[in-house]
């Protein structure tokens, strides 16, 4: 089963940096014909990736829960749900304040996220080799926020969405984005030197993506079609459903299995995003800036609820916490 499992992994991990690949080649092939910083496809596209993202946390209770009887888990459901709500008001009411919590916490979910799913490829390859996650996860964590919110043409691009946000980092855009860029050039040198030649090439993707595809759509490509696909590869490897159809010697199946059950959490998120904007002069942009806002809501009792999953994974390259056995059973 190892090897199927981390078959999904490799799989999940070549299609999201092809999205990244592929978003940046399309960014420069079309700036020769278009005017690719026209904010109206941007909304669109980032809408439709933010929406495809949502889904991934969806399957939160059984990393966080995989045990216990119904009303234990019911207590979980409320607390997440409260949480989400507490987060989501916070952020509507007070912008910048919000966004900028929301920022740190994200960089340090997606960070921790992808090198604990690069730890789980590691252990099924190579068991007993240990390797530093943290060279990777502080670029990997960085990168995708950093880059894309303080380059010359995020000032258009949240301007668009919410002008309280716009000056978000105080004046201190520059000194935020080459910081992230010396950071990032010096794991880079370090996963080279260490030949992780597959970890430096996601190092290179992420800042491509950041500095060279408009900002809404580098943020959206990167949670729907990066993040979210790798975190989903992950939940195969303990949700019983694709367990069993990783026996049945179906990796395509095990990956849909863990995806079907969060399509419900994406129509929820569509129906609170249309009742919010029913209430305020309801355009296309004020729906991307909800839609954003609840994504980063939602990041809140998500990263509480994967820290499990991620602790498990980059400790020894050993899943833990999940008691005697090492995979919840139906």
């Amino acid at each position: 089963m190892n090897d199927r499992e981390l078959q999904a992994c490799k799989t999940a991990r070549t299609l999201s940096s092809m999205a990244a690949l592929i978003t940046v080649l399309a960014t420069l092939i079309l700036s020769r014909v278009l005017d690719v910083q026209s904010m109206q496809w941007q909304v669109v596209v980032a809408t439709i990736a933010l929406a495809a993202g949502i889904p991934h946390g969806a399957l939160d209770h059984l990393v966080a829960r995989p045990f216990g009887n119904g009303s234990t888990m019911s207590g979980f459901v409320v607390r997440y749900v409260l949480t989400a709500i507490v987060a989501l008001v916070a952020i509507l009411l007070f912008n910048v304040i919000g966004f900028i919590f929301v920022l740190v916490m994200s960089a340090v979910h997606f960070g921790t996220g992808d090198a604990a799913f690069i730890a789980e490829i590691d252990k099924r390859v190579s068991p007993s080799k240990k390797h530093r996650a943290f060279l990777y996860a502080v670029p990997a964590g960085l990168l995708p926020i950093v880059v894309p919110l303080t380059k010359s043409t995020s000032e258009n691009a949240l301007n668009e969405i919410n002008t309280s946000i716009v000056r978000w980092h105080a004046g201190f855009d520059s000194a935020l984005l080459v910081a992230t860029g010396l950071i990032s050039l010096a794991a880079f040198i370090a996963l080279l030197s260490t030949k992780r030649y597959r970890d430096a090439t996601d190092i290179v993707l992420l800042a491509l993506l950041g500095v060279v595809a408009p900002p809404l759509i580098a943020f959206a490509v990167y949670f729907g079609c990066w993040h979210a696909v790798r975190h989903t590869a992950r939940l195969t490897l303990v949700l019983p459903s694709s367990q069993r159809a990783f026996s049945r010697g179906s990796t395509t199946n095990a990956f849909w299995l863990a995806v079907l059950p969060g399509l419900p959490a994406l129509v929820g998120a569509l129906l609170v995003a249309v009742a919010i904007g029913a209430f305020t002069d309801f355009e296309g942009d004020s729906l991307l800036w909800t839609m954003l806002a609840i994504v980063w809501a939602l990041t809140v009792p998500h990263m509480a609820a994967t820290a499990r999953l991620d602790r498990g994974a980059l400790a020894n390259n050993e899943l833990r916490g999940w008691g005697s056995n090492p995979r919840p059973t139906d």
